[in-house]
């Protein structure tokens, strides 16, 4: 029943299924907090393009983000983030971008949600003693808002790790690529798609204990 099976190569592909969640959680967080920053921030062309980004990009199918990624990036306007002589690191990296571009809609609304728990007075003592905007944001607001907001970003980051599976429609050899392979070679539907699910089950149902308790132990009391 498992003839199909090739531990080096899934191992592979959810190697690669891990890089991609890690590098795309890690600059989705940074552009994600630079989003939400925006969106509160005290100008108006700044936070209308947050406003406008996040709306925007979160109608917007995944897959048509990572094809864009590939067709619209590097088909069409040479795009290449310094990997032209390998297609497949070329391939990854572009993925992440669009992964990056996607899921940090989705960060910088669960984050907008936490600085929005933040009481107004302690933000309007900081001002008060003399802190700029940028300021108040990193020390004052946005450490609590982190801290109330970390259920919100492990289910983000739960999510990004299934979405890692779109990453197939450019090439990139991830989970979701090798079970369409073995599908095609290997007459076994229901066993592979058993062992990817079950793949897929060991990284994100840790990912949500884990952040659960951290979230518990950090969170603000009111």
């Amino acid at each position: 029943m498992f003839d199909f099976l090739n531990v080096n190569e899934l191992l592979g592909a959810f190697w690669m299924t891990v890089k991609l969640t890690v590098f795309s959680a890690l600059g989705s967080l940074i552009w994600g907090t630079l989003l939400a920053g925006m969106r509160v921030g005290p100008v108006p062309i700044m936070r209308g393009f947050g406003t406008a980004y996040v709306n925007v990009v979160r109608n917007i199918p995944l897959t048509v983000i990572i094809v864009f990624t590939s067709l619209g990036l590097f088909a069409t306007l040479g795009v290449t983030l310094g990997a032209a002589d390998d297609l497949k690191v070329m391939n990854f990296r572009l993925a992440v971008l669009g992964l990056i571009a996607y899921t940090s809609a989705f960060v910088c609304e669960a984050l907008r949600s936490g600085i929005n728990t933040v009481p107004v007075g302690q933000a309007e003592a900081a001002r008060a003693l003399g802190l700029s905007f940028g300021q108040v944001l990193r020390l004052i607001v946005l450490p609590q808002a982190f801290r109330s907001v970390v259920n919100p970003l492990a289910n983000v980051l739960i999510a990004l790790t299934k979405n890692t599976t779109v990453a197939a429609a450019i090439g990139v050899a991830e989970a979701a690529y090798l079970m369409k392979g073995w599908i095609e070679d290997y007459a076994a539907l229901l066993p592979i798609v058993g062992v990817f699910a079950f793949g897929f089950i060991c990284l994100t149902l840790p990912t949500g204990l884990v952040l659960g308790w951290v979230s518990k132990k950090v969170a603000v009391k009111r």
